[in-house]
């Protein structure tokens, strides 16, 4: 256990205080706890990098914080309101999707390396600055216009994204076959 492993297992567990402040309605709370976790996102990699700490728990631990934690807030915040439903679904479906890819290789019989896209980097980073946004929106209407740019750029990335996904693994399982 190293401390870029520790701060995403941070990350996981500001999960449950997130969304007890959103059903509480203290947005405010929300926001800070959502935004410690999503620099607790980039600080855990970079320090891993940085310190040569890379480890194989961290390797899977990491996405798994990412995935719960924006699929809590995203479905949290659409029940709510503060995000519209077919966002969520885009976001969900993609995380579905990976996840099945996943599954497709294991049951191939192959272990893939688990190494996020830079077409999957900038999506999670606008997919965290989404929710910021949507959470400030409450406190701040003037960023309502950014927000919602924001927003749908979230939703073509996620997309582009989740066909990246797609093409790449179908190429990979295709090689191994032949």
């Amino acid at each position: 256990m190293n401390l870029p492993n520790v701060l995403t297992l941070l990350r996981i567990l500001l999960i449950p205080a997130f969304v007890i402040f959103i059903i509480n309605k203290q947005t405010g709370w929300a926001l800070v706890t959502f935004a410690v976790a999503g620099v607790t996102d980039g600080v855990d990699g970079l320090l891993a990098r940085l310190t040569h700490q890379r480890t194989e728990l961290g390797a899977y631990l990491d996405p798994i914080a990412d995935k719960l934690l924006l699929s809590s807030a995203y479905i949290t915040l659409a029940i709510i309101e503060v995000l519209p439903s077919w966002l969520t679904v885009i976001v969900l479906t993609r995380d579905v999707i990976i996840l099945v890819g996943l599954l497709a290789f294991l049951l191939a019989g192959q272990r893939p390396r688990l190494r996020p896209s830079l077409a999957s980097k900038i999506t999670t980073l606008f997919q965290i600055t989404t929710i910021l946004l949507a959470l400030l929106k409450e406190y701040h209407p003037s960023v309502g216009d950014l927000a919602n740019l924001v927003l749908y750029g979230t939703a073509l990335l996620t997309i582009v994204s989740g066909a990246h996904y797609i093409s790449v693994g179908a190429r990979m399982l295709n090689e191994k076959k032949t």
